[in-house]
C-alpha cells in the first residue's frame, strides 16, 4: 500500500509575535516545528504500513529548512521524503499551494491513499486537503479519527461530526484528513541519524521538476492575498452586583435576560432557594 502524507513546517505558536507596525508575523528567531495534526497523519500512515505493507512518502512544500520536518518524518518511519522548494512558491495561498502539491503528487505517480492533518496551526484554513483531493479528482473524507479497514479497493474510516461520528467508506485512491487523536510515536534516534546523512532518501523538487509555470504558483498564482495580519485587542467589561445572595442572584438573572441570554420571565423567591 502506497501512502503519501502531506506535512508542513510551521512556527511554534507559543513563540509567535506580530510586528506592531506592519502586522506581519515575526519569524526570525522563532522555532519551527512539524504541524501537530500532521504528526497524527504520519501515525495513521505508519500503522497502515505496518499492517498492510507498502511505503510512506512524506511530501512538503516550503523553504530549504523545511527539510527538517521531512527528516522527522523519516525518523517516524516514512520511507521517502520530497520537499517542494522554489522561490516562485513564496506567498502562495491555499489554492496555489494545493495546485503545487497536486502537481507533485501527479509526478509521484500511483498511490493508494493521501493522509494529511485537518489543518495547519499557522493558517487554520483546513482547505489544503480538500483542495488537493479536488485537483486530483479523488474521494475525500475529512475530520477522521480512526481508519478501520483498507481492503477490496476501499477504505473505511470514522469521522467526527457534531453529535458523534459517522462510519464512511471511500473507494481508493482517496484522501483523508485526520484529527489529533492518533497518539503519534516519537521518531527513532537511528532514523533521525539516517535522515541527516548523505544517503537519506530525500529529494528536493522545484517548479520545473513538476512542470509548472511561475504565473501558476506562489503570490502570482494565488486567488487571495493577505493584506494585513493583526492581533485583536481584547476589551472586557465587568460589573459588580452588590447585596445579599438573593438580591445579587435576582440582579444577575435580570442582566442575562436584558442581553437575551436567557428567557425573560419573573423569578420567584422559591426559585432562588
Amino acid at each position: 500500500m502506497n501512502i503519501i502524507v502531506l506535512v508542513k513546517q510551521v512556527p511554534d505558536t507559543t513563540e509567535v509575535k506580530l510586528d506592531p507596525k506592519t502586522g506581519s508575523l515575526l519569524r526570525e528567531g522563532v522555532k519551527s516545528v512539524m504541524n501537530p495534526d500532521d504528526r497524527h497523519a504520519f501515525e495513521a500512515a505508519i500503522r497502515l504500513k505496518e499492517s498492510h505493507g507498502g511505503k510512506v512518502i512524506a511530501l512538503s512544500m516550503g523553504p530549504t529548512q523545511a527539510v527538517d520536518v521531512i527528516s522527522e518524518a523519516l525518523g517516524m518511519g516514512a520511507d521517502q521524503g520530497i520537499l517542494l522548494s522554489d522561490r516562485a512558491f513564496a506567498g502562495a495561498d491555499s489554492y496555489a499551494t494545493s495546485y503545487t502539491l497536486g502537481k507533485a503528487i501527479a509526478k509521484i505517480g500511483e498511490f493508494d491513499l493521501i493522509i494529511c492533518g485537518r489543518q495547519a496551526i499557522d493558517g487554520d484554513t483546513a482547505q489544503i486537503g480538500p483542495q488537493v483531493a479536488e485537483y486530483l479528482k479523488i474521494p475525500q473524507v475529512t475530520c477522521v479519527f480512526a481508519i478501520d479497514e483498507v481492503e477490496a479497493g476501499a477504505v473505511v474510516v470514522r469521522k467526527r461530526v457534531e453529535d458523534g461520528f459517522e462510519r464512511v467508506q471511500a473507494s481508493l485512491p482517496a484522501l483523508v484528513t485526520v484529527l489529533g487523536e492518533m497518539s503519534p510515536r516519537y521518531p527513532r534516534v537511528s532514523g533521525l541519524i539516517e535522515a541527516c546523512s548523505e544517503r537519506a532518501p530525500i529529494e528536493v523538487w522545484n517548479g520545473a521538476d513538476i512542470g509548472i509555470k511561475t504565473r501558476e504558483v506562489g503570490w502570482e498564482g494565488s486567488l487571495t492575498h493577505v493584506m494585513k495580519t493583526f492581533a485583536p485587542k481584547a476589551k472586557r467589561q465587568g460589573e459588580m452586583l452588590e447585596g445579599d445572595t438573593r438580591t445579587a442572584a435576582r440582579a444577575l438573572i435580570g442582566k442575562l435576560a436584558e442581553n437575551l441570554l436567557i428567557p425573560h420571565k419573573e423569578v420567584s423567591d422559591e426559585c432562588l432557594g
